[in-house]
């Protein structure tokens, strides 16, 4: 299987790419970067069949539409964002399959209704991959405050990612540390925000947080609804 993680430094968004058998999957892609996506893909002799956004982005704006319009793409976001400009809304518990590999849907709410998770299982001495989205960040979680984020949902979100094996690999949507990847057993032991005792104390903490909004909100929050579209 191949693996590329790509970096917008505006934004400090990790966008990903899977790929196996000749067939591609690209997580969280950025409408800035379209052509090095596409020079990418060209130069690994890839098909992209599938370009997913773990959630609607605040941040930045996503590549989904232009993508699907320079590829012929499916592309995909969680069914409780009701972004209808999507080729198809995912939902938990589904299968995504790529090559002879798949990626297994997980719903984790909390930073927003529409986020998600998506799981690439073990194999071999390969251990299991966990795009972990705005959900789980490399010693920190994405933030609640808005685009009907809970705290509560999310702390209910973060247990059901510790219940994966503690080798799984965490490859998160942001990091602002220049970290770009962890596990779930590191982040167990490591990560503050997974250090309180139940949802009251994690609200508690997330609640204290008082951070200014994105830079891009009232842009990015519009063009994803309708796929990067501007």
């Amino acid at each position: 299987m191949l693996f590329r993680q790509l970096f917008d430094s505006q934004t400090s968004t990790y966008s990903y790419l899977l790929a196996d058998r000749g067939q591609a999957v690209l997580i969280d892609p950025v409408k800035e970067h379209l052509d090095t996506y596409l020079q990418l893909l060209s130069d690994l002799d890839l098909q992209l069949v599938m370009a997913l956004d773990t959630h609607t982005h605040a941040d930045h704006i996503t590549a989904l539409g232009d993508l699907r319009e320079a590829t012929g793409c499916n592309t995909g976001l969680g069914q409780e964002s009701q972004t209808r400009c999507v080729s198809f809304n995912f939902h938990d518990g589904q299968s995504l399959a790529f090559g002879g590999r798949e990626l297994r849907v997980l719903h984790t709410p909390g930073h927003t209704h529409d986020s998600y998770c998506f799981l690439l299982a073990a194999r071999g001495r390969q251990p299991a991959w966990l795009f972990s989205g705005d959900t789980l960040l490399i010693r920190g979680s994405g933030r609640t405050d808005f685009q009907n984020g809970s705290a509560r949902q999310q702390w209910s979100s973060l247990q059901r990612l510790l219940d994966l094996g503690d080798d799984t690999l965490v490859f998160p949507a942001h990091d602002y540390k220049g970290w770009t990847c962890s596990s779930i057993g590191e982040e167990r032991r490591h990560n503050p925000r997974l250090q309180v005792a139940n949802a009251e104390e994690y609200a508690a903490l997330m609640d204290g947080q008082h951070l200014p909004p994105p830079r891009l909100l009232n842009v990015a929050l519009a063009a994803n609804r309708a796929c990067g579209r501007l």
